[in-house]
Parts: structure tokens; C-alpha cells; sequence
């Protein structure tokens, strides 16, 4: 049984969605004004983790996320480059899902554009007024947030100490056109040179929160499962998503509302651009194995925070390579592999793999579903160190490491063929040892490292990978 920690109610509760076997899922993403940092990424990881999960246990998942593509930082960006915001927006989405792509990330079913959703969005905001939650003001319009009752129960605030611009996607407040100081701006007056669009209330732009409450129901339905973000999504940007949705509707918003912890730097500071302290994932994937990275970013649990250092890197990179290195050495051996199929690898399956299920079923526990990865690694180098196995209980093995590891987002390399050159001189090193010619081996094996073939030397013989 499936139990997801909601934000609302802060407890974990009994999974159930809303359409059997289907899971309708929102995760609001980026602001497309710049590359994305391993602190956006570690969200991105961390619901395709969770939509994985869903469909190791059987789920059709309509995933939906946005991109941001107007706001206050993308006009300021395409001022500063003397373009315009489609085309930063444009570059950076590209950029995206390159990067997220080398991190081994599912493409959402749907990613769409808030440009591509005025018609919609000022549809919303028209509902709003007439139902009185929302009102105009010299060419703004506003949320009337004391109306909605139960706003600030989603991040535990007080609605009379909120501190106005609680959100730096909130561009200086226009504090004479607002009815309260806790209102909050669904729509805003263009001033020059802004893009700007035509609507009942003048030329202006969306305000930020108005976006996904838009595309989030028009994709997903009033009501849809799973809603997923930053911790610091929270405030204000999810509090006025639930409070608008629920106003324009009348029905629930969603029913599990998830948020996944902060990566940390030195001194336990969160890591993001307004603090500067941030690596974007563009330079880092030049410098370590995306594969690395997206198991240091997938392998904490989603909801705790993660320390962002080259130690903790390394150990990722450790753990990683004893994972990977536990397969291919077990895909190595299904040349040989011809013994009787073996009851007890097939009982040790059942074992390790109900105990991940337990594990993940809390709230996606990954660390303690690493734990069971693990036992699978042992039990892979032990059978691998055999004299001889059986290719069932091998392959058994070898599907049970594929289908834990590709929750987490592992890819395991499949055999390659090697050319006839590199194969002759494998074999010429093969043979050099055989003679004890080590001086002729290591030529050989130096020479195939430079071409990016490493070799293993394992008692069943000489085993290769291609580098990278």
C-alpha cells in the first residue's frame, strides 16, 4: 500500500487516485531566463523519480509541467541581451531539455507554455471577478485573498503576518492599487517596451501564480492527484494556486500536494541564483558523469534537504560504480552461464524485492530502497563469482537490478560489438599475458584505454566497457 506525505495535512496518507490505475500529476517547472541549477534539477530528478515508481507499480501517469516563459526575470533578461522574452525563452527551453535529458529525465507528457495559454488564463481571471474573489485596478487585477477561508492552510501561515512580496517571482508591489496588502496580482499593467497582450482590463501581462492553476486543470481536470514542487513553492506560489483554483471551481484543487527538501551548500545555505551560490547542471554535466549526478540527485529522499559538496559527489560516484560494475560483470558471465536454474536465487528475488516495494510504498523511501539495491549488487557478486551459473537465474538477477536501478534513473549498458581492430588487439593482449609478456600487455591495454575501451580482468576472462 502506497502512502504519500501531504503538505496540507502533514501526515502521510493512503494513496488512492482518482481514476484507478491512473495518475494525473502536476510538477511546476522552470523559469526558462537561464540554465537550470542542481537545485531545480534535484526537484526535476526527484518527480521523475516518484512518476517512475508509479509506473514500476502499474500506473498510467499524464505528468504535466510548465515552463514559466514571462515574468519580471525573463523581460529583464531579454533587456539585458536586447532580444526579445520568446527568444530567451526559446534558448533556454532547448537548453533544458538537454540537460535534463543527459540526466536520464522522462519527458513530461505535457510541457506547456504560459504564452501559449492567455486566451485561458484571462478566461480564469474574468470567472474570478465575476465571482468576487478578484477585482481590477487601474489596469492590474488582484486576488482578494481574505475572501478564500482556508488561505495559508497549505503552508501553515497567518494571513495577518504575511509580509507583502513574499515571493521574489513578485515584482515591486503597487501597494496604493490593492484593496490588502495580502492581495495578490493575477494580471499586471504593461509598462513600455514590456510584452504585453490585449484583454478586458488593458494591455498587460499574467502574473505568475495564475499560470498553473490555468494549465493545471485545463490538462489534469478541476480536481487531479498529485501536485508537486520546491519546498519553496509553498509560499506563495502554491498557497495562491489552491486559493484561485478553488475559488474559480468550487471543488477540491488536489489531493496530495508534495514537496521535495532544498539542496544545500556550505553552511547549510540553500542553493539558488538570487544568492548566487548556485551550479548550473549545463557546467557540471562537462565535468562529472551525468549518470553520477542524477544518483547523487535521486538517491535522498525527495522531502530532505541535500548537501551539495564534491565529497558527497564522490561517494555518489562510488556507490554508482559498484552498482553498475556488480551488472556488467553478471552480464558478462551469461556467456558462460549454462548450470541448473537455481531455487534460492529465485526465493532471494522474492525477498529483496518485496522489501524495496515496503520501502518505496513509504512515501518513496529511497534510501532505504538503495538498501535493498544493494542486497541485489551482493547477491550479483557472489553468483558472478561462481564457477558456474545458470543463464535464468543470471538474467533473473540482471532484470531485478535493471527495473530497481531505472527508478532511480540508471541506465545499465547493453554488450557492445566491438570491431574487428579492437577485437584483434583484445585478443593479442589476451595472449601477451598468456605468454608473460606483461610489458606487451600493458602496451596493449594503455593503447585500448586511449581509444576508450577499458578492460577488466576477471577469473572468467577479459571483459570490456567502452568509457563513457
Amino acid at each position: 500500500m502506497l502512502k504519500i506525505f501531504n503538505t496540507l495535512t502533514s501526515r502521510k496518507e493512503e494513496f488512492k487516485s482518482i481514476v484507478p490505475n491512473e495518475v494525473h500529476m502536476y510538477v511546476c517547472g522552470p523559469t526558462v531566463y537561464n540554465y537550470i541549477h542542481i537545485g531545480n534539477a534535484r526537484s526535476i530528478v526527484a518527480f521523475d523519480t516518484i512518476r517512475r515508481y508509479l509506473e514500476y507499480l502499474g500506473y498510467k501517469v499524464t505528468f504535466v509541467s510548465n515552463f514559466t516563459d514571462v515574468d519580471d526575470k525573463m523581460i529583464k533578461e531579454a533587456n539585458r541581451e536586447g532580444t526579445t522574452v520568446p527568444a530567451v525563452a526559446d534558448r533556454f527551453i532547448k537548453a533544458f531539455y538537454e540537460d535534463v535529458g543527459k540526466l536520464n529525465v522522462q519527458r513530461a507528457t505535457i510541457n506547456p507554455r504560459a504564452t501559449d495559454n492567455i486566451k485561458e488564463i484571462i478566461e480564469f481571471i474574468s470567472d474570478l471577478i465575476e465571482k468576487g474573489y478578484a477585482y481590477e485596478s487601474e489596469g492590474d487585477v488582484f486576488y482578494r485573498a481574505r475572501k478564500f477561508k482556508h488561505y495559508g492552510e497549505l503552508s501553515g501561515q497567518d494571513i495577518d503576518q504575511l509580509v507583502q512580496g513574499a515571493s521574489e517571482h513578485v515584482g515591486e508591489a503597487e501597494f496604493d492599487k490593492k484593496q490588502d496588502p495580502v492581495d495578490f496580482a493575477l494580471w499586471k499593467k504593461a509598462k513600455p517596451n514590456e510584452i504585453k497582450w490585449d484583454s478586458p482590463w488593458g494591455e498587460g501581462r499574467p502574473g505568475w501564480h495564475i499560470e498553473c492553476s490555468v494549465m493545471s486543470t485545463k490538462y489534469l481536470g478541476d480536481t487531479f492527484d498529485i501536485h508537486g514542487g520546491g519546498q519553496d513553492l509553498e509560499f506563495p506560489h502554491h498557497e495562491n494556486e489552491l486559493a484561485q483554483s478553488e475559488a474559480k471551481t468550487g471543488k477540491k484543487f488536489v489531493n496530495y500536494w508534495m514537496h521535495n527538501g532544498f539542496v544545500t551548500v556550505e553552511n547549510n545555505e540553500k542553493m539558488s541564483k538570487s544568492l548566487g551560490n548556485f551550479v548550473t547542471v549545463h557546467d557540471l554535466v562537462t565535468k562529472v558523469d551525468p549518470q553520477v549526478l542524477r544518483f547523487f540527485l535521486s538517491s535522498t529522499h525527495y522531502r530532505r534537504p541535500l548537501e551539495y559538496s564534491q565529497s558527497n559527489l564522490q561517494k555518489a560516484a562510488d556507490n554508482f560504480e559498484k552498482i553498475k560494475t556488480a551488472y556488467n560483470n553478471l552480464q558478462f558471465r551469461l556467456d558462460d552461464a549454462s548450470g541448473v536454474a537455481d531455487d534460492g536465487i529465485k526465493d532471494q528475488l522474492v525477498v529483496i524485492s518485496n522489501k524495496f516495494q515496503e520501502a518505496m510504498n513509504d512515501d518513496f523511501n529511497v534510501q532505504n530502497g538503495l538498501t535493498e539495491i544493494f542486497e541485489l549488487v551482493s547477491l550479483a557478486n557472489n553468483y558472478s563469482s561462481q564457477d558456474e551459473i545458470n543463464v535464468d537465474s543470471a538474467k533473473a538477477i540482471l532484470d531485478e537490478m535493471a527495473s530497481f536501478g531505472g527508478i532511480l534513473g540508471i541506465k545499465f549498458d547493453e554488450q557492445q560489438d566491438l570491431s574487428d581492430e579492437i577485437q584483434k588487439m583484445v585478443d593479442q593482449r589476451d595472449q601477451a599475458r598468456a605468454d608473460k609478456d606483461f610489458a606487451m600487455s600493458d602496451q596493449l591495454r594503455d593503447k585500448l584505454k586511449e581509444m576508450g575501451v577499458i578492460l577488466e580482468d576477471t577469473p572468467q576472462g577479459t571483459r570490456w566497457h567502452i568509457n563513457g
